[in-house]
């Protein structure tokens, strides 16, 4: 029977090394053992962007990139979408199991109940510049909060640390309601607890001067799905940044302002942002050709296309395309589905994208769906963010919980100088 293991032979001093394989991976301080010399400090390994290094386990999401499978909790995400609710995959991804019935109404009358946002996150946010990004003043906000819940900083307190849970689900949802309406300069629409989740979150932006607002059951069925869509997805750059700062034990409204900040980056969760203004820029489906031999000369990028991680159809692109095919019956027909619809057959069809794995992703189709809504472009990462909540705080708990995680710490290569004696400014140069 094979071992699981992995001999490695240092060619400098022709020792030879003996490293345990755990579920296909090794320790990296298994690797320290081995030294030129007594002095050495051990090798480490070289992994910029942490592409091909594990820094924890998880039991949340699982991802297979080459077949295209997204799952949460072994759920498959194809199942969530069509059959679960937003807040009822909430729980599972922060609890582990689908909750029972009256588990299910107690965990959404909870959440109803912290939707409210104190009088001075109300204030804050219209302290900004009515033009400000709302991505900027949705982590200035959420940021703000661990002023005003002082007690969050005990995070060993079980009860404590459920009742953040409660309250970041519950109020991110009712900060990016009041910032939509800041930036367009309405009064804001405070939740309404008879209504679900969802619902409550779409009165909340788009009430006018309805006495009673009732949302639209399919735009409220796209955004359940949209927001189930985005819950988690493993390891990515602003996940790592709430365990960073969670490592540290800071309060859990800190690390989620500093994952948030992460999402705003044009390279992570803004993406869905570039594809609309992409597809703005071709205008027309007549001009898609001519787009696409410029994106092959590399004078342009396909927005929207490709992933670090899948390998094959994005799962989540699928299930928003029919998605937003639905949501324009409502609301009418956009101009840019047409336009997005000739560019992924373009695409789909093109052995230049084909051979280098360029498929949909899920931010193909997600910004049509916010543009259907009549949401600006730039409030479309703040749409992400607030189900991407659920996944950093089940990360954020999971990595609280596990006995071998420790304040994260990474090592670096040094290039600079050696060591250099100090030069009197009258004899510098």
């Amino acid at each position: 029977m094979a071992k699981e293991t992995l001999t490695i032979t240092d060619n400098r001093t022709g020792q030879t090394y003996e490293l345990p394989i755990h579920m296909g991976t090794i320790r990296a301080m298994d690797l320290r053992q081995i030294k030129a010399n007594t002095a050495d400090f051990g090798l480490m390994t070289y992994d910029p962007g942490l592409t091909n290094t594990a820094s924890t386990k998880s039991a949340i999401t699982y991802i297979d990139g080459d077949k295209g499978i997204l799952q949460y909790r072994g759920y498959p995400i194809e199942q969530l979408a069509e059959h679960s609710t937003f807040l009822e995959t909430a729980f599972l991804v922060v609890y582990g199991e689908l909750p029972t019935a009256a588990e299910r109404q107690a965990w959404e009358f909870e959440i109803s109940r912290h939707t409210m946002v104190h009088t001075n996150i109300q204030n804050l946010i219209q302290t900004f510049r009515y033009d400000a990004h709302p991505m900027s003043v949705f982590i200035s906000a959420v940021a703000s909060l661990s002023t005003l819940y002082p007690d969050s900083r005990n995070i060993t307190d079980p009860e404590i640390m459920r009742l953040q849970i409660v309250r970041m689900i519950a109020k991110v949802a009712t900060i990016a309601a009041y910032t939509y309406r800041h930036n367009m300069g309405w009064p804001i629409n405070r939740p309404d607890d008879g209504l679900s989740y969802v619902g409550s979150f779409l009165r909340m932006m788009f009430r006018m001067t309805e006495v009673h607002y009732e949302p639209h059951p399919v735009l409220e069925r796209a955004l359940n799905i949209l927001f189930i869509l985005h819950v988690d997805h493993e390891q990515n750059c602003s996940t790592t940044v709430m365990r960073t700062i969670g490592s540290s034990q800071a309060d859990p409204y800190s690390a989620l302002a500093g994952a948030a900040a992460a999402l705003y980056g044009p390279l992570h969760g803004a993406a869905n942002e570039a594809v609309l203004r992409m597809l703005e820029q071709i205008g027309s489906p007549e001009n898609v050709p001519a787009f696409i031999e410029k994106v092959k000369r590399g004078e342009g990028r396909l927005m929207g296309f490709g992933h670090r991680i899948y390998k094959n159809y994005d799962p989540r692109c699928r299930i928003i395309k029919k998605t937003a095919e639905e949501v324009f019956e409502v609301t009418g027909h956009n101009k840019l589905l047409d336009v997005a619809l000739e560019l992924e057959m373009a695409a789909l069809n093109d052995d230049y994208f084909i051979s280098r794995n360029l498929y949909p992703n899920v931010d193909f189709y997600s910004g049509l769906i916010y543009r259907a809504m009549n949401l600006p472009a730039n409030l479309f990462t703040v749409m992400f963010a607030v189900p991407r909540t659920v996944g950093w705080i089940a990360q954020w708990v999971e990595m609280l919980k596990d006995p071998e995680q420790k304040l994260a710490r990474p090592r670096q290569v040094y290039t600079g100088p050696d060591v250099r004696n100090y030069v009197p400014l009258d004899r510098r140069g």
